[in-house]
Parts: structure tokens; C-alpha cells; sequence
């Protein structure tokens, strides 16, 4: 029931992550045409564009994590022993729960501050409060942790029993493809 529940949240921050993107597009092709044509640019573009980024990776990393999505490079792993490779993606795991529990131990005081003090970016007519960026990036990373924890307890549970380990949990690669 855990599995299913982080997997239903992953699927939902993904698909907030891909709203935003798809709203982001209409505001700077509005703040394009209005810098054109009018000579007058949306006020506060860079700034909601650059907290806006920040939101979208961090909403995605978890379904990135749990669907296999990471960035893998097998130049040395194929050539190892089962057991080597299983010890090695065990490793790797406990690596990116190390990682991110770092991330989110040194992003909880910042976040904190920004909501406290009202933190925000731009100046005069558009001021972008920062704490929604700082709240997703301490989400985002103990979400990205927690996966990486599911991933290291399957690979060591692969490792014990000497099975491969199980499938990423994202859609099957014809469904990715579509």
C-alpha cells in the first residue's frame, strides 16, 4: 500500500510539474509578443520563470527516481558479475539517499526563512514570494530520498536472495515511446 501511495503521489506531482511547464509556455510567449509588438514585457518574467524551474524539476524527481528515469551510465557496470552489479546499484542507492537527505537537511532553514520573512525576487511592480521554490525543494528531495530508500531496500533484497531485481515502477517502454 506504501508503494502504491508513493507511486500515486510521484504520478501527481508529475503531473502538476507538467501544468506548470504548459503554463509557463503561454507567459513567455506572452512576455515574448508583448516585448515585440508592444514594446512592453510582462512584468516579473524572469522571475516567476526562474522559481517556476526550480518547482518543475523538483515536482518530477520522484517519479524520475521510482520510474527508472536517473541518468545511468553502464560502461563498467555490464561487465561485472551479477553479485558486483547487484552490490553496486545497492551502493548507488544508499548514495542517493545520502544525497538528497543532505539536500534536505540544508534546504529546511532556508525554507523556513522565506516564509517567515516574507522572502521574494523582483523589484517595484512584480514581487515573486521565493517560499513556494524552497517548500518544493525540501518536498522534492525528501520525496527523491524516500525513493531512493525503496530503491536501496529492493536491491538489497535482490542482493540477499541473489534475483534480479524487480522492474522500475513507471510505464512500460511502448507506453513511454507513445
Amino acid at each position: 500500500m506504501l508503494l502504491r501511495l508513493n507511486d500515486w503521489i510521484a504520478r501527481a506531482l508529475l503531473a502538476a510539474a507538467a501544468l506548470l511547464a504548459f503554463l509557463l509556455c503561454f507567459l513567455v510567449c506572452a512576455d515574448v509578443i508583448g516585448r515585440v509588438v508592444f514594446n512592453s514585457p510582462v512584468k516579473g518574467t524572469p522571475e516567476i520563470v526562474s522559481g517556476s524551474i526550480v518547482m518543475i524539476l523538483w515536482l518530477q524527481a520522484a517519479y524520475a527516481i521510482r520510474s527508472g528515469g536517473m541518468i545511468w551510465v553502464d560502461a563498467v557496470h555490464v561487465y561485472l558479475p551479477a553479485p558486483v552489479k547487484r552490490a553496486c546499484d545497492l551502493f548507488g542507492a544508499l548514495l542517493g539517499v545520502a544525497f538528497f537527505s543532505l539536500i534536505v537537511w540544508g534546504s529546511v532553514e532556508p525554507a523556513h526563512y522565506a516564509w517567515v520573512s516574507g522572502e521574494f525576487e523582483g523589484e517595484g511592480a512584480l514581487r515573486v514570494p521565493v517560499w513556494p521554490a524552497r517548500f518544493l525543494v525540501v518536498l522534492g528531495s525528501f520525496l527523491a530520498a524516500f525513493n531512493y530508500l525503496l530503491l536501496a531496500l529492493e536491491r538489497a533484497r535482490s542482493l540477499v536472495s541473489g534475483a534480479p531485481p524487480a522492474p522500475p515502477a513507471g510505464p512500460a517502454l511502448d507506453e513511454r515511446v507513445a
